[in-house]
């Protein structure tokens, strides 16, 4: 990653997952769970998780989007595409509201927080 890159990480209020993602750390994460398990999963989290709020629930199109009420309020959108029969990719994106158009990395530390979560709830894929 370029040094340009790395400054716009930080001086930007959004930030998402990709296969193929400039930043190693911000790549899709593939779980072994089906599509259903992992909507399940997801939905619970959010509900039992303190300090969200789920906005809305498409299981046809594997979308949910949830608020983040506590500390730094946010918009998540959490996308489920089942690749293969226990093979489920799960792909973030985060925009944090604030008075200045950037959040100093918050966006992003926030998806590293919440796939760290998701791992202790759904069984990752190593690559």
């Amino acid at each position: 990653m370029s040094f340009r890159q790395k400054l716009a990480k930080y001086l930007n209020n959004h930030a998402e997952t990709q296969d193929n993602h400039i930043d190693t750390t911000l790549e899709t994460r593939y779980f072994k769970t089906t599509k259903d398990k992992a909507m399940i999963s997801l939905e619970s989290f959010f509900k039992n998780g303190q300090g969200y709020e789920l906005n809305a629930i498409s299981n046809e199109h594997g979308e949910i989007s949830v608020l983040k009420k506590k500390g730094k309020k946010c918009f998540i959108v959490v996308t489920v595409i089942m690749v293969r029969p226990f093979n489920t990719a799960i792909d973030l994106s985060v925009t944090t509201e604030s008075f200045w158009p950037f959040d100093f990395g918050y966006s992003t530390r926030l998806i590293h927080q919440l796939y760290n979560d998701i791992q202790k709830e759904i069984p990752i894929i190593e690559k």
